[in-house]
């Protein structure tokens, strides 16, 4: 067995035994790196990269908008706004189960495109709207698939900070295989596209949950059940149903609307959202709040970019073993051509999204195999779209939020729910959605047109 592929497997046993994930992605590669290079058959000028990559990380625009979007995410979290989201939707919904899942549904995809954070939606969702469907009459797994699969859209829903850490991925990927196809002067990819890119499947996504619910949940529920003042939802809602979905629905469009509309960056934006949501919080946050809004942002973004450092030493060392070769080399060799490829990818990135998360995964998996596919022609001979190919891996990596046993929700839903919920009944709730994100991937992959149309539209890409 090759080097490049031994390092690969190492690295991957260690992260499965459950070793912190920056410092197992950083410190196996240099150690690889250095013993590699003592028996002569590792480029040591390669050593010379890591600082201008650990500085470039640091320095990168793209994920300087993360820290922001956190905090707004957070803010929002913290102020309860999604209780009243909440109530105001259910108060439509108040005498359907199906309804009642569909206002969560509701306020989940309010939260994603107002947060992107999916543990804070998880949470928000499991300590208001779960005791409200537990006690309107919905079966227990269905409730919990209900709130795990609704806080979930944060990750596809833009703004995402999946999309962002992703669109930085595959714009570099993007680059480097037109670079390597003799095209030096290459269309940029920027995370504004995946944003519009993942608009449509999106919805797509929230429009399939809505059809589960009325057609295997419909029921209505009992008189006195509906007559039931619900507490979880209900607390100090003063303000009218109109007013609390329409200050969420002002920051998405101040947000997503300058994004879209070219007038500001993603830093730019994220910093419109974290002021608006701070507007919007207003007097709801306490001192002690707004305390435990910076400590839990810091310590969030912390990670997330000592995982970015860590992941780029990973990748420098894995090229410098010839390791994108042996990819490329396999993939192309693949009987049906680019699309096995992508099937194979597809399915790769599912299974280990039952043990990775999708940071691990989007900066170890995605720098390795998108280069590759971006080279390869589909069946018409024109090149890969590289924002269908990003909206492809984004609704994959949302499965790994909700495929046991280390799916993040699941952690998020079991650390808020009562014990009456037992864990196999979180398990089998979510399975449904798992399925229809599975389906819903399948018909991106049908129709690329659902992920490319909005770019080309706005950017006449």
């Amino acid at each position: 067995m090759s080097i490049d592929l031994l390092f690969l497997i190492f690295t991957f046993c260690l992260l499965l035994a459950g070793y912190p994930v920056a410092l197992t992605l950083g410190g196996a590669s240099i150690v690889m790196a250095v013993i590699v290079w003592a028996g002569g058959q590792f480029d040591g000028a390669l050593f010379h990269a890591i600082p201008s990559r650990i500085f470039g990380v640091l320095t990168n625009p793209i994920l300087v908008s993360i820290p922001l979007f956190v905090v707004m995410g957070y803010l929002l979290e913290k102020s309860n706004l999604a209780a009243d989201m909440l109530g105001a939707a259910a108060r439509l919904f108040q005498r359907s189960r199906a309804g009642l899942c569909i206002s969560v549904t509701i306020v989940g995809t309010l939260l994603a495109a107002s947060t992107g954070i999916v543990g804070a939606s998880v949470v928000t969702l499991g300590l208001f709207a779960l005791p409200s469907l537990l006690a309107r009459g919905v079966a227990p797994h269905v409730a919990a698939g209900t709130v795990a699969a609704s806080g979930t859209l944060g990750q596809i829903i833009p703004p995402s900070i999946v999309l962002i850490v992703l669109g930085d991925q595959i714009s570099n990927a993007w680059q480097k295989s037109q670079l390597d196809s003799g095209n030096f002067a290459p269309d940029t990819v920027t995370v504004t596209d995946l944003f519009l890119g993942a608009i449509l499947p999106g919805l797509l996504l929230v429009g399939l949950y809505c059809a589960y619910f009325l057609l295997f949940h419909r029921g209505t529920t009992d008189a006195d059940l509906a007559e039931i003042e619900d507490e979880a939802v209900a607390q100090d809602v003063t303000r009218s149903t109109g007013l609390v979905l329409v200050l969420p629905l002002l920051l998405i469009i101040a947000v997503l609307g300058s994004i879209l509309a070219g007038i500001a960056a993603p830093s730019e934006a994220a910093a419109i959202g974290a002021f608006g949501a701070l507007l919007i919080a207003g007097r709801r946050l306490s001192w002690g709040k707004l305390n435990e809004v910076v400590q839990e942002s810091a310590h969030l973004t912390a990670m997330i970019m000592l995982i970015v450092v860590g992941a780029s030493l990973f990748s420098l060392t894995f090229r410098g073993l010839g390791g994108e070769e042996t990819i490329a080399s396999f993939l192309n060799s693949l009987p049906g051509g680019t699309l096995s490829a992508l099937v194979l990818v597809m399915g790769l990135i599912f299974l280990l999204g039952f043990f990775l998360e999708f940071l691990e995964i989007t900066y170890v998996v995605v720098p390795l195999v998108a280069p590759v596919l971006l080279a390869m022609p589909m069946a018409d001979g024109s090149a890969m779209s590289p924002v269908w190919l990003g909206i492809l891996i984004a609704l994959n990596l949302q499965t790994s939020f909700l495929t046991p046993p280390f799916g993040v929700s699941l952690f998020y839903l079991r650390s808020v729910a009562p014990e009456s919920l037992t864990t196999p009944q979180i398990y089998r709730g979510v399975a449904p959605f798992v399925v229809l994100q599975l389906l819903a991937l399948g018909i991106v992959v049908a129709f690329p047109q659902l992920a490319t149309f909005l770019p080309r539209a706005v950017f006449g890409q």
